[in-house]
């Protein structure tokens, strides 16, 4: 029974249709969840860092429960979408009610949409990686399946990963560094795989290109069906979600660094090289996303067999509360600075 316990995460797009439902003061929704209740929540609530034992782990990492929990994700994002634009389309409500409805929904595009994306991008399983791709497709990230897996997971913790923040780069310069180096280097990757397999850049088998036009047919589904003017709309929405991808990128590396061996590679990705969280709530909330180092040291492994490291540095404060801290760059650097010269003085000064 313990295991329902992921079951909470469904509260964040239940909020969100309530939001769209009852309008008014609780057209934010969800985020009322992510980002008051949870980080309220965490302050009081005490983290665990407690791991399974190999029995407990075989068994969870083959039950299908925590499959599904991932794959009913695509029914609830979409349904959001479409009660979203209905409610659009029909402008029954004031506009700050749809401007804030705006924001709830685009919480739960990137929470429920990029993260779990990013969970099932992961997985060998053709069928899973297509989920994957479906729901990164409302974020217009598709890009991020390519980029994540090849690029960041073999560049993190260096200068030539996008998502990697260096030591004190404003999270604000972060997001422009990262969306656009991140969608170039996507590029970059697709035509390096098409030249070694002797394809030219314009080959149909380009997943980029194919990415491009399943994105434009998205809006363009969206504004045949509900109103052209709902394009730029979904685009916000869209931004919403990458926004929130792009925070969590920022606190899950910042200012922490690889380092270049004599032979001219980097170290192996270790434990050390992302920022952790052991809070309860958030770990369930976002899939076990906050045990980010065992994540980059065993991309396979799945969500839910995640395990602490005593060696990775640990956050102070929650996710939902780091990604808060992180909009205000001098508090953040005075806590953040001070935690990465704790952890390791010498990471500290390579990466200054």
């Amino acid at each position: 029974m313990k295991d329902a316990k992921y079951l909470i995460a469904y509260l964040a797009p239940l909020a969100a249709f309530g939001g769209l439902y009852f309008g008014g003061v609780w057209s934010l929704g969800s985020f009322y969840v992510a980002f008051v209740l949870i980080p309220i929540f965490e302050l009081v609530m005490p983290g665990t860092e407690k791991n399974l034992s190999s029995v407990e782990e075989d068994k969870k990492s083959t039950a299908v429960f925590f499959d599904l929990l991932l794959y009913l994700n695509i029914p609830i994002l979409y349904g959001l979408l479409i009660y979203y634009f209905s409610i659009m389309a029909a402008w029954e409500h004031s506009w700050w009610e749809l401007a804030m409805m705006t924001v709830n929904v685009g919480v739960i595009v990137g929470a429920i949409g990029i993260n779990v994306g990013h969970e099932l991008g992961h997985r060998r399983r053709a069928y899973e990686r297509t989920m994957a791709k479906m729901l990164l497709l409302p974020a217009m990230y598709m890009h991020f399946y390519i980029e994540h897996n090849r690029g960041h997971h073999k560049h993190v913790a260096t200068d030539a990963d996008p998502a990697s923040a260096r030591r004190g780069e404003s999270i604000y310069r972060f997001w422009l560094r990262s969306i656009v180096g991140s969608y170039l280097h996507a590029w970059q990757l697709e035509g390096t795989r098409l030249q070694r397999e002797g394809k030219p850049i314009g080959s149909t088998d380009n997943a980029m290109i194919w990415f491009q036009l399943t994105q434009a047919l998205y809006l363009l589904g969206v504004g045949a069906v509900f109103g052209w003017w709902l394009i730029p709309v979904a685009l916000f929405v869209a931004l919403e979600g990458v926004v929130l991808l792009e925070t969590v990128n920022y606190i899950e590396h910042y200012g922490l660094r690889r380092k270049l061996l004599p032979s001219g590679r980097y170290e192996q990705v270790l434990p050390r090289h992302s920022w952790n969280s052991n809070h309860e709530l958030g770990r369930i909330f976002l899939y076990e996303l906050t045990r980010h180092s065992d994540h980059h040291f065993k991309a396979t492994r799945k969500y839910q067999v995640l395990r602490h490291f005593e060696d990775s540095p640990q956050l102070p404060l929650g996710y939902p509360a780091s990604m808060i801290l992180a909009l205000v760059p001098p508090l953040w650097f005075r806590l953040m600075d001070k935690e990465l010269q704790r952890f390791d003085p010498e990471i500290s000064a390579m990466a200054a």
